[in-house]
């Protein structure tokens, strides 16, 4: 694999893993948010990541990059409570709460923050080994 293939691999992981922090953070700011019918209320999101493989390179073998493939909502029950006092309490005295579990959303942040970190070290890695063989000849 040549070196520039592997910047287009972190490169390809840095795009996935800030796919991944946005989504995050977005479900993280709406974790708290409520709503009087259940369509309206927001649901968790994740991203979900597919492996490209590419068989163009024939001498140096397939390398494999990530893309978002899309970005789906969670199956996962809605929080129902009983608050016939709330201003957004539809008829029956139901609000509806989104069903993000912050201290999941706060482990794929940590966890997206590491990969990201990691495919940064590789691809300075990657920089300073072509530095470093360019600098060879002289």
């Amino acid at each position: 694999m040549s070196f520039m293939h592997v910047f287009d691999v972190s490169g390809s992981a840095l795009n996935a893993q800030t796919v991944r922090l946005n989504v995050t953070a977005s479900n993280m700011a709406n974790a708290d948010t409520v709503s009087s019918n259940r369509d309206q209320t927001y649901r968790s999101r994740q991203p979900i990541f597919q492996t490209i493989m590419d068989r163009e390179q024939k001498l140096s073998g397939t390398t494999s990059k990530v893309q978002v493939q899309g970005i789906v909502e969670s199956k996962a029950p809605l929080r129902e409570e009983y608050n016939p006092n709330h201003p957004m309490a539809n008829e029956e005295g139901y609000i509806y709460k989104s069903n993000v579990n912050v201290v999941e959303e706060m482990a794929n942040m940590m966890s997206a923050s590491q990969s990201y970190r990691a495919n940064v070290e590789v691809m300075n890695t990657a920089k300073q080994l072509l530095i470093r063989t360019l600098s060879m000849g002289q």
